[in-house]
């Protein structure tokens, strides 16, 4: 089988804001999870959703801020540099 095991890597920003967008949502998840449960266990399903996919969207837009900012930081960089 070939397979494609050389990939590019992502670019800074995308990179950043999908890790952002997975850690926060995970976070937002859980806690979402905890809280439910603790209001109503029946819909503790409903809450983590509520609270996950917000953080997520959060997650991903801090995440693009800060790749954009190390993406302007190297170019910055390399332009002092050469």
């Amino acid at each position: 089988m070939t397979g494609d095991l050389h990939r590019q890597p992502m670019p800074p920003p995308q990179r950043y804001a999908a890790i952002g967008a997975v850690a926060a949502g995970v976070l937002g998840g859980i806690a979402g999870l905890i809280i439910g449960l603790h209001v109503h266990a029946a819909t503790a399903w409903a809450a983590t959703l509520e609270l996950g996919i917000p953080a997520a969207l959060i997650g991903l837009v801090v995440g693009l801020l800060v790749g954009l900012g190390v993406s302007a930081g190297r170019r910055r960089k390399s332009r002092q540099v050469g």
